[in-house]
């Protein structure tokens, strides 16, 4: 069986993804995900480049990594400098990692235009810096920076680069796709004639432009290379790089290459989403394999069909990616939409009548502007709802909202201000509570007024944040009268659920929306008991 080498550049390509900044603490928690997943090296950054990647490879020497191998990213010695005195390669040698990965010109076009020297002193450049590493004892391996480009400009000038490169020792020449503009069988044909002038094993950096970062990747790998180079969630600049999410499940599920253990796989869902997290980015829920959608399912016969027989629409067992499958509700739902959620919502079956009341509800529901597709805490208490022994821990009786504007004195700057009041009347378990409270604004408020009625019941209530709330105007040609939509993100520190709620009235779509979250919550909590 063909062994391939997973390469890891999320620490130092993906940061180059706009919005993305991580820390000397965040790479080295990501780092140790990495090695979990059984990634086989791990590029950290750039040594000497920025303090950020100077601390982080001063404390990586205190990582254990039982399965990756720490690499350090630099360039070949600088036009007209020694490589004994390249603060750049010095740099790399003072990261002290086994591994070191140097980038080298290989586009007679960018060494003449961008690098500005004559072809021979690039070739020197490489010669000199990958021979001067290896003295040092590092393993080198060799990003042929541009090559598929350089191949197509000037193939005969971009195989002397990667056969200076092994014949100056590297232990990996890896093939860059810098621009991403390759398309499979250009890749093909390139690594072919590089195996035919080289031995050296040979690798795949390629960057997702075309969107064929993945299938170039994989085109390079049966046409003989090694080692692949990509990224956690497609980050990198531009476009992005390699998908690692997408590629280490298609090499081991589709091909039987073995590239991580089953166990390894299992937690890839974990890993995308904990590097999202960190990078403070949002997860793609349409990420292959590892998003929130990769296996979910709307219609109604697809529903049928996945309790039937769970590969009737599913191309692998979302377990073994550490994903689940997901039923969408929505107005396309079936009778088996419903009977799936309620058993994954661990709700006691439905019974014929209940699961048709519950469509009806929903089909209605959705054409006032509800979308339950995205908002399952709301369609959780919408099953709860129908069962007639169901008790909601409290019930409105009225509220109001009130937005005042008020002058200031004129030595205060601004003549205005605005305040916003809302009064709430609540039912909990038989007694009425009256409060008031102020807001930033007219929801704020209200939602500061319905804590403040129910804390006194409820005083873990206060764990429960809105983390994000939404509104999208449905009906653009009826102007201000139009119907709106309201979503509410909630969190309590560990769970995370949304909520929905539709109206005329902005106020009104956001109670429910919002009476919806702490609703919802108090259930899950099992109150009341």
């Amino acid at each position: 069986m063909r062994k391939v080498q997973i390469y890891d550049t999320t620490l130092r390509d993906g940061t180059q993804q706009e919005g993305i900044s991580f820390s000397a603490e965040d790479k080295l928690k990501i780092a140790q995900k990495l090695d979990e997943l059984g990634i086989n090296f791990i590029e950290g950054g750039w040594p000497g480049s920025n303090p950020k990647d100077t601390e982080f490879f001063s404390r990586a020497k205190e990582l254990h990594l039982n399965n990756a191998t720490l690499v350090a990213f630099g360039s070949t010695r600088r036009l007209g400098v020694r490589a004994e005195e390249d603060a750049n390669l010095q740099a790399l040698l003072e990261a002290g990692t086994e591994v070191v990965t140097i980038v080298g010109k290989s586009w007679d076009k960018q060494v003449t235009q961008v690098l500005e020297t004559t072809l021979e002193e690039n070739l020197a450049m490489i010669a000199d810096s990958i021979e001067y590493l290896k003295s040092r004892g590092v393993g080198v391996f060799f990003d042929a920076e541009h090559f598929f480009d350089g191949y197509k400009s000037n193939p005969g000038y971009a195989l002397e680069v990667a056969v200076q490169a092994a014949a100056s020792g590297a232990e990996c020449v890896v093939l860059c796709d810098t621009n991403g503009g390759s398309l499979p069988r250009q890749i093909t044909k390139a690594v072919g004639d590089v195996r035919g002038v080289t031995s050296v094993p040979l690798g795949i950096h390629a960057h997702n432009d075309s969107e064929l970062a993945v299938a170039n990747s994989l085109a390079a790998f049966e046409a003989g290379i090694i080692q692949i180079q990509g990224t956690i969630n497609n980050y990198g600049e531009r476009c992005g790089n390699t998908n690692l999410c997408s590629l280490i499940p298609t090499l081991k599920l589709k091909m039987n290459i073995n590239c991580v253990t089953k166990e390894q796989l299992t937690r890839l869902s974990d890993v995308s989403h904990f590097v999202s997290e960190v990078a403070n980015q949002p997860h793609y829920n349409r990420l292959p394999y590892v998003g929130a959608s990769a296996f979910a399912h709307k219609g109604g016969i697809h529903v049928s069909g996945l309790m039937k027989w769970q590969d009737s629409y599913q191309h692998i067992n979302p377990k073994l990616v550490g994903n689940r499958p997901q039923v969408i509700i929505s107005e396309l739902a079936g009778k088996r939409s419903v009977i799936y959620k309620a058993s994954e919502f661990g709700l006691p079956p439905l019974g014929s009548k209940e699961v048709g009341k519950v469509l009806r509800q929903v089909k209605a529901l959705e054409s006032q502007g509800f979308q339950y597709d995205t908002a399952e805490a709301s369609f959780d208490l919408l099953l709860r709802r129908t069962q007639s022994a169901y008790q909601p821990p409290f019930e409105l009786v009225d509220f109001m909202v009130v937005v005042e504007s008020r002058r200031r004195l004129p030595l205060s700057g601004n003549t205005e201000e605005l305040l916003s009041e809302a009064t709430i009347k609540v039912r909990v378990d038989g007694k009425v509570v009256h409060t008031a409270a102020e807001g930033d604004g007219p929801v704020n408020a209200l939602d500061q007024a319905l804590r403040k009625a129910l804390l006194q019941f409820y005083p873990d209530l206060i764990a429960v944040t809105l983390t994000d709330y939404k509104v999208r105007i449905l009906e653009e040609t009826a102007g201000t009268a139009a119907k709106v939509r309201v979503l509410i993100d909630s969190s309590d520190g560990g769970e995370h659920w949304r909520t929905v709620g539709s109206s005329a009235n902005i106020i009104e779509a956001s109670w429910l929306a919002l009476a919806d979250s702490i609703e919802y919550w108090l259930v899950k909590q099992g109150k009341p008991n």
